[in-house]
């Protein structure tokens, strides 16, 4: 007997104003649907981060933030004014200014998300200088913050290190 191969699709659509995955495999055997949540969009992992960061007593204080969105899809004409009013491609999603003179950049990614060349030349590059660049890696809104609020407490107590010495 010949073995029928499955077919399987994805798409991501919201059901009940949520963001969900539905996957979909026929088989011989019949049809299943699985629906799970959707990851976020790396914008919305974002926007938690900055939420999160600016609750943080210490905003304003010893430090401050500004975020990018250098990667958003923009018409040609719009690239064109984004490219000369200077927009770099591979600037990092959020630039952390700490009490004392120090930058550091935060880049998110979702999942497994990959770096593009831009990101991966720019970053490079901002490291011969000497500045820091955080890749940060998320499933989740939540986890997304979390994550830039420890890596900004850390900054801060290292900060605070070397002006204790």
């Amino acid at each position: 007997m010949a073995k029928t191969a499955s077919k399987k699709t994805t798409q991501t659509t919201r059901l009940n104003g949520k963001r969900v995955r539905i996957v979909t495999t026929t088989s011989a055997a019949g049809t299943k649907i699985k629906v799970t949540d959707a990851a976020p969009k790396e914008w919305e992992g974002q926007a938690a981060q900055v939420r999160r960061l600016r609750a943080m007593p210490e905003y304003g204080k010893l430090f401050l933030l500004a975020g990018d969105q250098n990667s958003a899809k923009r018409g040609p004409r719009a690239q064109m004014e984004a490219t000369a009013a200077g927009m770099t491609p591979g600037e990092a999603d959020l630039r952390l200014y700490l009490v004392g003179g120090q930058l550091r950049m935060i880049e998110n990614k979702v999942g497994r998300g990959r770096l593009s060349p831009a990101q991966v030349e720019r970053h490079a590059a901002l490291a011969r200088m000497g500045f820091v660049v955080e890749v940060v890696r998320f499933d989740t809104c939540h986890e997304a913050a979390d994550k830039a609020e420890a890596l900004v407490r850390g900054w801060l107590a290292d900060l605070a290190k070397k002006n204790a010495a």
